[in-house]
C-alpha cells in the first residue's frame, strides 16, 4: 500500500536536499530585510542573473565532475583562454560574431579531450591533471592575447550575455513574452510533477500528502511567476537565463535518464563496482572532462561577452565558486551523489550572499570569508550527515 508522509517526513526523507533550500530561502529572506528590499527589486534581480550567469554554467558541468569523483580546477583558465581565442578572431582577424562562439566552445572542448586523455586513457588523477591545466591554460592565454587586453567584440556577440527578449507579444508596461515563457515552464513542472507522483503511487512508494502535494505546486507556481513578473516589469528575459535554462534541463535529462549519466553516478558511488559492472570507466571519466571542457568554453562565451572584451586575468576563481556551488548544493566530497538542480541553487546561494554583501557595502574581504565559512559548513554538514545515516 502506498505511504503518505506528512512535512517532518519531507523534511528528514532527505535531509542534504531540504536542508539546500531552506537555507536557500532563509538567506533571501535575510538579505532581503537586510537590504530593505533591494535584493528582490527587478533591477537587482536582473543584474544577478547577468552577473553569475557564467558561474551557474560552470557548476553544471562541476556537479557532474564531483558526482564522477573527480575535481577540475582548470576551469576560470579554459573560460579565459576560449574568450581570448573568441575576441582575437572577432577584433585582430575581423571574424563574424558566429565564429567567435564556435571558436571558444571548439577551444573549451579541446582542452577537454586534452584533460580527459590524461585521466581517463594514462590514470593522472583529475586533480593534478587540472591542476597542470589551471597554470598552462592561464599561460596560453596571456600568449594569446599578448597579455593586453582585447576590446569591444561586435554587438551581436555582446548581446548574447547582455540581450533580452522584450516586446515579441507586446504588453503595456510589462514583457509578456517572458510572463508567457514561464507559464509554460510552471505547466510543465506541474505536469512533470503528477506524473512523478501518479508513478510512485504505481509502485507503491511513499508520496507526500495531497494537500501538502497541492501546495508545494501552488507556492513553486507562485514564487516563479513572481520572479517573471519583475523580470517583465524591467526589461524582460535575459539572453543568458534561456541559455541557463535550457542547459539545467538538458542537464538534469542527461543526469538522470541517460546510460552516461547513471554511469557516473555508479564510478562516483563505487568505482570497483563499476568496473565489475561492466562500465566503461575510461570512456566515461572521458565524457566527463569533454564536457566539463565544453561548458567552460560556452562560460567563456558568457563572460567575455558580457566584459565586452578578453583579459589575461579573466575567469580567476571562478573555479573555486563553481565547486563551492557543488558542494553547497548537496554534490558529496566521495562522489557518487549531487543533481543538477542542486548545483544551481548552491550557485544561486553564492550569488544571493555576494549580492547582498555587496548591497550593504561589505569589504570584499569580509565576503570571502562569509563564502569560506558557508563552504566549511556546507561540507561538514555533508560529513555529519554520512554519519547520522551509518549509525541508523
Amino acid at each position: 500500500m502506498t505511504g503518505i508522509a506528512n512535512v517532518r517526513e519531507l523534511l528528514t526523507r532527505n535531509v542534504r536536499t531540504s536542508g539546500i533550500y531552506i537555507a536557500f530561502v532563509a538567506i533571501i529572506a535575510l538579505f532581503a530585510i537586510l537590504t530593505d528590499g533591494k535584493l528582490l527589486s527587478p533591477n537587482n534581480l536582473t543584474n544577478i542573473v547577468l552577473q553569475y550567469s557564467y558561474i551557474l554554467v560552470l557548476a553544471v558541468g562541476m556537479v557532474i565532475v564531483i558526482i564522477g569523483g573527480h575535481i577540475d580546477l582548470s576551469v576560470g583558465s579554459v573560460v579565459a583562454v576560449s574568450g581570448a581565442v573568441a575576441a582575437t578572431l572577432m577584433i585582430k582577424q575581423d571574424q563574424p560574431w558566429w565564429v567567435g562562439v564556435l571558436a571558444a566552445i571548439g577551444v573549451g572542448i579541446a582542452v577537454g579531450a586534452w584533460q580527459g586523455f590524461w585521466v581517463a586513457f594514462v590514470g593522472i588523477p583529475a586533480f593534478i591533471t587540472t591542476l597542470a591545466g589551471m597554470l598552462l591554460f592561464r599561460g596560453v592565454t596571456w600568449e594569446v592575447l599578448d597579455n593586453t587586453s582585447l576590446s569591444p567584440v561586435p554587438g551581436e556577440f555582446s548581446r548574447i550575455a547582455t540581450g533580452f527578449q522584450n516586446g515579441l507579444l507586446g504588453g503595456n508596461g510589462y514583457d509578456v513574452f517572458s510572463l508567457v515563457i514561464f507559464a509554460v515552464a510552471v505547466a510543465g513542472y506541474i505536469v512533470m510533477e503528477i506524473r512523478k507522483r501518479r508513478a510512485a503511487i504505481a509502485y507503491k512508494q511513499t508520496v507526500a500528502a495531497t494537500p501538502l502535494f497541492i501546495t508545494k505546486l501552488v507556492v513553486v507556481a507562485a514564487v516563479v511567476m513572481w520572479f517573471s513578473w519583475q523580470l517583465a516589469n524591467y526589461r524582460g528575459l535575459p539572453n543568458v537565463l534561456i541559455i541557463l535554462a535550457v542547459l539545467v534541463i538538458a542537464y538534469s535529462v542527461i543526469t538522470t535518464r541517460t546510460v552516461f549519466g547513471r554511469h557516473v553516478y555508479a564510478i562516483g558511488g563505487n568505482l570497483t563496482a563499476a568496473t565489475l559492472s561492466g562500465v566503461k570507466v575510461k570512456w566515461v571519466n572521458f565524457g566527463i572532462m569533454l564536457n566539463m571542457g565544453m561548458l567552460a568554453g560556452v562560460a567563456g562565451v558568457l563572460f567575455s561577452a558580457r566584459s565586452n572584451g578578453a583579459q589575461p586575468g579573466a575567469g580567476n576563481m571562478f573555479e573555486l565558486d563553481a565547486i563551492a556551488a557543488s558542494f553547497i548544493g548537496g554534490a558529496a566530497v566521495t562522489g557518487g551523489v549531487g543533481r543538477v538542480t542542486g548545483a544551481i541553487v548552491g550557485g544561486l546561494i553564492m550569488a544571493i550572499m555576494t549580492n547582498g554583501m555587496q548591497l550593504l557595502g561589505y569589504d570584499q574581504s569580509v565576503q570571502y570569508i562569509v563564502k569560506g565559512l558557508v563552504l566549511l559548513l556546507a561540507v561538514a554538514f555533508d560529513v555529519w550527515n554520512k554519519r547520522r545515516a551509518g549509525a541508523r
